[in-house]
């Protein structure tokens, strides 16, 4: 699987460690472990995990500016545990309603040594940071504006939303509140991944 990981990562322009090869297959081991049991994701093959998982979410990582981001319904921890893993010197939040996905990924941030993330299990209406992110990151919302009204508490006075999508959706961006608008659409190539794939970058306007 390690192989695999390296053939896929040098289709990208991804500089990557030979200790963060290990921790994301690593991380892809604990999911296929703990996906039996817990049901953490509808991806059954781990093979398949590095394509549609890891480098979904790596691909990203040149476009994180800043320190602290928070990952939004991040379910098993997509995409926050590989950009975390990416990215030692930035800090992540995650935030998951399901206690489930929250002890999954204490497990993980234990068992392969990271210490760039904090788990947090809430609803994203009801988290109260102490201070804002720079940037406020999800793969799981249905639409763009539901991300931005129920996460519009969460960036810091400069910060932004980086919107993860499959298909950019010009109807998405019309529904968006008259606060919020779209910045950037940055189209993302993931290796061997089937289909369209847009990073969507939000700001509150001024």
């Amino acid at each position: 699987m390690k192989q695999r990981l390296v053939q896929l990562i040098a289709q990208t322009d991804l500089t990557v460690t030979e200790q963060q090869i290990d921790q994301l297959v690593g991380y892809v081991a604990m999911l296929d472990k703990w996906n039996k049991a817990y049901n953490l994701t509808s991806v059954r093959d781990p093979y398949e995990m590095l394509v549609k998982h890891i480098m979904d979410s790596i691909v990203v990582s040149p476009h994180l500016n800043g320190e602290r981001f928070i990952d939004v319904g991040t379910g098993p921890g997509l995409p926050g545990i590989p950009l975390a893993i990416m990215n030692p010197d930035k800090l992540f939040t995650l935030l998951d309603s399901l206690g489930k996905r929250i002890r999954f990924i204490r497990q993980v941030i234990h068992e392969l040594k990271i210490d760039n993330v904090t788990p947090v299990q809430s609803r994203v209406e009801e988290f109260q940071p102490e201070i804002g992110f720079d940037a406020v990151l999800s793969r799981a919302f249905a639409s763009m504006s539901d991300m931005v009204s129920w996460c519009h508490h969460l960036p810091a006075s400069h910060g932004h939303f980086l919107a993860l999508k499959g298909q950019f959706n010009q109807q998405e961006v019309t529904e968006l509140p008259e606060w919020c608008s779209v910045t950037e659409v940055k189209s993302l190539q993931v290796p061997e991944l089937e289909g369209e794939r847009h990073l969507v970058i939000l700001n509150a306007k001024d």
